[in-house]
């Protein structure tokens, strides 16, 4: 009976490992193939170009519906959607003249900044609900909004000119792990006013079915910014210090794939989703941005 039993867990066994060494060759010849690389790549610029035609879309309904209150949060917001996957759409499908640049560093990591700049939009507007409704000044936001801003910009430029000057390995992961921290800063951010807002509309007294659409809301877009920028955080450090984690290169299509899928495809399709609510025409109630 034990050597039948010994027999089968060695049986089971080797079928793990040939099923493992299977994947494994698989993962190898899809990251080699020239074709493959080219049909990734492809697809995530139509996944990108999809996403950036909706907000596009969306934006024309918004300027359409209430032309008349010029650029609101709103409208900025499904702009620089618009812009930044527009952007990544046109990288993929040049991504092997992307590879041949020096530094190439700047185009993979512009809309990057861009899209930090995008969704740290969003948790400005909610921050301005939040003091609002406690009665507190919100004079200093935006200019706080526009100093961090400004900030992690120049901090990022410098660190591209000194990669283009001499591109040495420490200034790389330097440069990737400033961008892990800023999408640290960015998840704590909406982990902070998204959760602060979320706990605020539970207090509320009155139970209507707006006031639940927009606990749903906040609740949904805290959670997909949160774990998306955290993932970003997690995989950026990754990227640093892990040549097999490298995302900037052409023989990693599955990786980046993936990982561009998780922290900014999906999420943006899904906040563009939840957010897709049209403002109320003029004359009907009191117009505020990204209902």
């Amino acid at each position: 009976m034990r050597g039948v039993l010994a027999v089968e867990a060695a049986g089971a066994a080797a079928s793990s490992a040939s099923v493992l060494n299977g994947a494994v060759d698989w993962w190898r010849d899809v990251n080699e193939s020239p074709l493959w690389q080219d049909r990734i790549f492809h697809a995530l610029a139509v996944l990108y170009g999809i996403v950036s035609a909706v907000a596009l879309v969306q934006l024309i309904r918004i300027e359409c519906r209430v032309p008349e209150y010029g650029w609101t949060t709103q409208k900025v917001f499904h702009f620089l959607n618009f812009l930044v996957n527009g952007v990544r759409s046109v990288v993929f499908v040049l991504r092997c003249n992307v590879q041949l640049l020096q530094p190439e560093h700047v185009l993979l990591d512009m809309p990057g900044l861009a899209f930090f700049t995008t969704y740290a939009l969003l948790v400005l507007f909610w921050a301005e609900i939040y003091y609002q409704a406690r009665a507190m000044s919100t004079d200093g936001l935006r200019p706080t909004f526009y100093w961090i801003n400004g900030v992690v910009y120049a901090i990022q430029i410098i660190l591209w000119l000194v990669l283009w000057w001499k591109p040495v390995r420490v200034m790389v992961i330097m440069s990737k792990m400033f961008f892990a921290g800023v999408s640290l800063f960015a998840a704590l951010g909406f982990l902070l006013y998204g959760g602060r807002l979320f706990l605020m509309l539970q207090r509320f007294p009155v139970e209507s079915k707006g006031r639940r659409k927009k606990l749903q809301e906040v609740g949904y877009v805290t959670t997909i910014c949160f774990s998306c920028f955290l993932i970003r955080c997690v995989m950026m450090c990754l990227n640093a210090f892990d040549k097999a984690a490298d995302l900037d290169v052409l023989n990693h299509p599955i990786l980046n794939f993936f990982y561009y899928l998780l922290v900014e495809i999906v999420p943006s399709a899904l906040v563009l989703f939840i957010l897709r609510k049209l403002p109320p025409k003029r004359g009907i109630t009191q117009y505020h941005p990204i209902h």
